[in-house]
C-alpha cells in the first residue's frame, strides 16, 4: 500500500519539472527540483540532466518528508503534512518547520491549549503533541490558510530583496499557495 509520500511525489515533480539551469534561479542547476549541490552531497556523480527520478525520490523522501517528520504530522492531518512537505521543498526545511511552529504558537489561545513552542526549525515531540491538541480544538483549514499566508509573504519578501526572483514569484504563488 502506498504511503502519503508516494501519493504526493508525482504532483511535486510535475511542479518542479525536469532539467533546469536558469542563471536567475538561486538553486542553480537542477533536475526534478533537486539542486546539483544536493545531488552531489547524496552521492550522485553523473550529469544532472541524466539523474534518474528514483534518485530524486530518495532525496525528497529522506530530506523533505521523513527527516522533518512530515510523515508524523500526516498521521494527525494529511493536508498539513502535504503543505509542510511542499513548503520544505520550495522554501527549505527549517523555514517550513518554523512557519509550522509559529502558527502553533499564535493559535494556542494564549497557552490555554498548549504551551508556546521554541521556534527552532525542528519538529519535536512537543510540537506533535501541540499539533494534536490544536487539531482537536481548532479548524485545520484556518491553520492551512495561516501557513499559506506566511509562505506567500516569504515569496513577496524574496522578490522585493532580489529583483531576479520577480521572474519566479508568479509561478510560486500560482503553484504553491
Amino acid at each position: 500500500m502506498a504511503d502519503q509520500f508516494d501519493d504526493l511525489f508525482p504532483a511535486l515533480t510535475a511542479i518542479e519539472g525536469g532539467y533546469s539551469n536558469d542563471p536567475k534561479d538561486s538553486g542553480g542547476e537542477t533536475m526534478h527540483g533537486i539542486t546539483a549541490i544536493e545531488a552531489r552531497s547524496n552521492g550522485y556523480e553523473g550529469r544532472m540532466q541524466d539523474m534518474p527520478l528514483n534518485f530524486a525520490k530518495i532525496i525528497y523522501k529522506e530530506k523533505y518528508w521523513t527527516s522533518p517528520r512530515s510523515d508524523e504530522v500526516g498521521s494527525i492531518s494529511k493536508v498539513i503534512a502535504a503543505e509542510l512537505f511542499d513548503t520544505a521543498v520550495n522554501c527549505g526545511v527549517q523555514t517550513a518547520v518554523k512557519m509550522f511552529q509559529r502558527c502553533l504558537n499564535v493559535f494556542n489561545q494564549e497557552q490555554k491549549l498548549y504551551p508556546d513552542l521554541l521556534v527552532d526549525g525542528s519538529i519535536g515531540d512537543k510540537n506533535l503533541l501541540a499539533f494534536k491538541k490544536h487539531f482537536a480544538a481548532r479548524d485545520i483549514v484556518v491553520f492551512l490558510k495561516a501557513l499559506n499566508c506566511l509562505q506567500g509573504a516569504r515569496y513577496i519578501e524574496l522578490a522585493e530583496r532580489r529583483v531576479k526572483d520577480e521572474k519566479f514569484i508568479y509561478g510560486w504563488i500560482k503553484n504553491r499557495i
